[in-house]
């Protein structure tokens, strides 16, 4: 059976289509600035990359594209074959505590919940759209980012602010990259041989987030109402001190949207040393670009104590700490430098195991901690479009 993942931003969607239960993927696709006159798309079947440019106006036009490709490259005869598509939907709020087949009302609820995610739910709501009118009779699956943080105890999600502002506005920490934190939890589950695991997942890229799961179940994370809290990331802040947004607004005379724009798209590593790319910040550290040292300095540090954090949560009781995403998978000075921050918790780093780790290199995953540290340090890959896919494919075939 054939199913369809989709992952529609505001000018960008990315596909997969695998075969399922197999969970085979038979084609993967990113197409880009949709709107723009310079809108492109690149293709990848059996290892090998197409590209190809076209001014695409919308989404519906980037659908088509999609479409067209599966056909192009055969992997399906007729578009009858797709049995169920998955899409990303970043914010459920409260309601959606899983992924869940999508409805009239599930629409309008994306809708509703817009104000949570202003620069996503456009996207993710045009995909949903555009496929829905080429492919009216196959079920579809709404799988939320932040669904897997939903079992956070009171306590964790709570903001110290005026109640009221959790009753009638619904501000709470909600967490994202859940399909992540899900997809690892999950896999280390099997690695570990029980569901009962308490895990620290960092899932480290461009964008960041760390959870606590405490008996298989998300216990606390970083992201709050939005995904700008927590972690310094690629463009985003993390957690800074609030009063700054009103300092920043009366000194330079901006909005308050003006200065959330650039805590969310022109800070963290970008706003520190004037990369937003990991390595290009390496490459510069290395040359001795004191700025670059800097951020990749407070990155690190950052990392390091929200994982200390999150092992006094958890009691001390850890089976174990996950990098993934692409800091956490090729991340090699990086992995390095979190780890040595963590000495005082007993996490002894094995360098030649963590040497030998990345996307690039032969192996992907396996424990980069010496055999004497007291909490076992892996690296493993996330797949987010395949946790999308698993989701989608229990849904529709038990419905």
């Amino acid at each position: 059976m054939k199913f369809l993942c989709v992952n529609a931003g505001s000018s960008s969607l990315k596909f997969q289509l695998f075969e399922m239960p197999e969970e085979k993927v038979l084609i993967s696709g990113y197409i880009e600035k949709i709107g723009l006159e310079d809108s492109f798309w690149t293709t990848k079947v059996n290892g090998e990359k197409f590209k190809s440019a076209k001014y695409l106006k919308d989404h519906n036009d980037a659908v088509q594209v999609l479409l067209d490709e599966l056909l192009e490259h055969k992997v399906v005869e007729s578009l009858d074959e797709i049995k169920g598509v998955g899409h990303r939907v970043v914010h459920g709020a409260e309601k959606y505590k899983d992924s869940v087949l999508i409805t009239d009302e599930v629409i309008q609820d994306i809708v509703d919940m817009t104000k949570f995610a202003t620069l996503h739910h456009p996207g993710n709501l045009a995909g949903i759209k555009a496929l829905k009118e080429v492919l009216p009779n196959v079920p579809m699956v709404a799988v939320y980012d932040t669904a897997f943080h939903q079992t956070m105890p009171k306590e964790n999600y709570m903001y110290p602010v005026p109640y009221e502002w959790y009753l009638k506005y619904g501000v709470r920490k909600y967490g994202f990259h859940g399909t992540s934190h899900k997809y690892i939890t999950t896999v280390m589950k099997e690695k570990l041989g029980r569901d009962d695991v308490n895990l620290i997942i960092c899932h480290i890229g461009s964008g960041a987030s760390i959870s606590a799961i405490k008996d298989g179940k998300c216990f606390d994370t970083t992201m709050g109402l939005t995904p700008l809290d927590g972690l310094m990331m690629g463009t985003r802040s993390g957690s800074i001190d609030p009063s700054i947004l009103e300092y920043v607004c009366k000194e330079s005379g901006e909005t308050i949207a003006d200065v959330t724009n650039a805590l969310n798209k022109k800070s963290g590593l970008l706003g520190v040393s004037g990369f937003s790319d990991s390595r290009d910040v390496e490459n510069a550290a290395e040359s001795g670009d004191e700025r670059a040292i800097l951020a990749l300095n407070m990155y690190n540090d950052r990392v390091a104590k929200y994982i200390a954090d999150y092992y006094i949560e958890l009691g001390g009781k850890v089976d174990a700490i996950v990098m993934t995403a692409g800091v956490g998978e090729n991340g090699i000075a990086a992995r390095a430098e979190i780890l040595k921050r963590l000495a005082p918790l007993g996490i002894k780093l094995d360098e030649k195991a963590n040497s030998e780790i990345a996307s690039y290199k032969d192996k992907q995953e396996g424990i980069i901690s010496a055999k004497s540290s007291k909490i076992d340090v892996w690296v493993v890959p996330t797949n987010e479009e395949l946790m999308i896919i698993k989701d989608t494919y229990k849904i529709v075939t038990e419905k």
